[in-house]
């Protein structure tokens, strides 16, 4: 299904990365009022599908309330209005189309047919396969389930005599939709641009230090790049739509390693004179002690008579 809406990210743990909400600007500097082409906006929206019986049914939306009251919401979603480069054919045309025509701020409702949306559905496109083919792979198929055979992403329709009907349509495809939006900001200045760059193939914007100057931009990665498996991919994407977005000669990504400073030493307690003085009092108090002893044994000899007395002491 062709959404915008995107995966949560992790968190990155130098910097916050909360949604920025951004106040409608941009129209005020442009005499048409209009959005442009190659434009890069922030999109609020929620996308419908028509059913023949008159009734609507949620398919993607940046509105979390919108999502939880159909049923709709995802944990692991970002419920945010959403950066989009207008015109470049990253969405639905209908909706790229009328977003050229959408005032900044002002909501927009807007019904989209098959042909301006997902396209006709192709019958070639729907396949049947052995049911033992997902019993190899220990996939026990259910119909909605979403599958990948062979490189292309399918639903699972049907599952019958040993057999599942898979259909590789997107699931819009033959669909009306209908769209209710509101075009939040464009992005200004290039720093702009490429942070909303980011933010659309990657995330955490405002993580990433950005600079840009007459020999391209250069960009200081947070931490969590440098093992984020999924940047190894987005880095490219990001590459791509700056050179289209900002026309940049060279993109720099910069990765920093700072030496942490040692740790001091924990500082020994000196011995306290107190602690010292009760040790020193109890050899005082030993020494008298032991002269006593030894004066009872020499009077003790001396009381003995003469024959228990040895022969030296005579």
């Amino acid at each position: 299904m062709k959404t915008m809406a995107r995966a949560k990210p992790k968190k990155a743990k130098a910097v916050a990365a909360a949604p920025v909400k951004r106040a409608p600007r941009g129209a005020e500097e442009r005499p048409s009022g209009k959005i442009a082409k190659g434009d890069v906006v922030w999109i609020d929206y929620e996308g419908w599908i028509l059913n023949p019986n008159g009734t609507r049914t949620l398919f993607d939306t940046t509105r979390e309330e919108v999502a939880k009251k159909e049923g709709k919401f995802e944990e692991k979603k970002v419920y945010d209005e959403f950066p989009i480069i207008v015109g470049h054919g990253r969405i639905l045309p209908g909706l790229d189309e009328a977003i050229l025509t959408a005032e900044i701020g002002t909501p927009m409702d807007l019904t989209i047919p098959p042909d301006k949306g997902a396209g006709e559905r192709d019958p070639k496109l729907i396949e049947l396969r052995p049911l033992r083919e997902f019993l190899k792979q220990e996939v026990h198929p259910v119909v909605g389930m979403e599958v990948s055979l062979g490189g292309r992403k399918g639903t699972i329709t049907q599952v019958t005599g040993g057999r599942v009907r898979v259909d590789y349509n997107n699931p819009l495809a033959g669909k009306t939709l209908q769209y209710t939006f509101t075009i939040k900001a464009i992005a200004d200045s290039p720093e702009e641009k490429l942070r909303a760059v980011i933010e659309m193939d990657y995330g955490l914007p405002e993580a990433f230090k950005v600079s840009i100057d007459a020999d391209g931009a250069t960009v200081l990665l947070p931490d969590i790049c440098k093992t984020d498996e999924r940047w190894f991919v987005s880095k490219f994407r990001v590459i791509a739509d700056v050179r289209e977005v900002l026309g940049l000669p060279k993109v720099r990504f910069v990765e920093e390693y700072v030496k942490a400073p040692p740790k001091p030493e924990a500082a020994k307690e000196p011995v306290k004179p107190e602690d010292a003085k009760p040790a020193e009092e109890g050899a005082k108090d030993e020494a008298p002690a032991d002269s006593k002893r030894i004066e009872a044994a020499e009077r003790a000899e001396e009381e003995l008579p003469p024959e228990e007395k040895a022969p030296e002491e005579l």
